[in-house]
């Protein structure tokens, strides 16, 4: 028997909450890999981690808050905890794979495709491992093509998303990488979730499912990423060179945690004259009579 799927159980609320959850983890991931570009040691190490954890978690939040407006009408939708907690550990590892990438070996070139291949197949595993956590009476369908389909958009817009972030050209530069990241995440979804057909088992009933069983489950499960996500975006909003959009200047040397133009601004003073220069510039100078 074939369920019935409803992927907008409550109109445009959850596609667009599930958008704008993408953007901001996006902004906070994206925006501190263009801080890590500017910072050497262990304090690029910590931006990029910070950075790809921001991302992975706005990943899976997307999703779920996505989910909860899917519904199949003939059986509850359930989710087990530990497949769905191990799908934000796979987008953490996966996207934090490609950011490295990038943020160690600049956007461009190899680096770039590789690092926006594996951070797009990351969101794709994610959604897919995600999926698989569901608990109903029936089986999971997909349509090859279109799941085909889903990974390339998430491949080809995360590939654009890291391409911006790596330009390190200011603010709007991070909030459009933000923009094109949450359509990469949301596009994927959406097509992904285009591709699934559910068949019910024999023995389901034919009630309609409880309409509050998906979110009543699924809202705890993000209250750790959701306090991470506010977490993050305070260490991002306090940092002044982030926020001063301070990214441009002539080096003259790089010290661990600060950009190399704060260094150079300190260079930019002169030097106190000498009592003996004074003496000769005085001597040089004709006496008034």
């Amino acid at each position: 028997m074939q369920g019935t799927v409803d992927g907008f159980s409550y109109g445009l609320v959850t596609p667009v909450a599930a958008y704008l959850m993408a953007c901001l983890g996006g902004a906070l991931g994206l925006r501190c890999t263009t801080r890590s570009m500017l910072v050497d040691g262990r304090w690029r190490i910590g931006w990029l981690a910070l950075g790809s954890t921001a991302i992975g978690s706005g990943i899976w939040t997307m999703h779920f808050v996505a989910m909860m407006g899917f519904k199949v009408l003939q059986t509850p939708v359930h989710y087990d905890p530990l497949t769905t907690f191990a799908s934000l550990a796979v987008a953490i590892v996966m996207v934090g794979i490609g950011i490295f990438m990038v943020g160690s070996k600049a956007a461009t070139g190899a680096a770039l495709f590789t690092g926006g291949t594996i951070t797009g197949l990351g969101i794709a595993s994610m959604h897919y491992l995600g999926m698989a956590g569901m608990r109903l009476n029936g089986t999971l369908g997909y349509n090859t093509l279109t799941v085909a389909a889903s990974v390339v958009i998430a491949v080809v817009a995360a590939t654009a998303a890291l391409w911006a972030a790596g330009q390190v050209r200011g603010f709007l530069w991070s909030v459009g990488a933000s923009l094109v990241m949450g359509i990469a995440v949301s596009g994927m979804h959406y097509t992904g979730m285009a591709a699934l057909s559910v068949h019910l088992h024999s023995g389901a009933a034919a009630a309609l499912a409880d309409d509050s069983s998906s979110a009543t489950m699924l809202a705890p499960l993000m209250i750790g990423p959701l306090v991470f996500l506010l977490l993050a975006g305070v260490v991002v909003m306090f940092d002044p060179f982030m926020i001063m959009g301070r990214f441009h200047g002539n080096p003259v040397e790089r010290r661990p945690g600060i950009p190399a133009q704060a260094t150079a601004h300190t260079c930019r003073h002169q030097e106190p004259r000498t009592d003996r220069e004074h003496r000769e510039r005085r001597s040089r100078t004709p006496q008034n009579r």
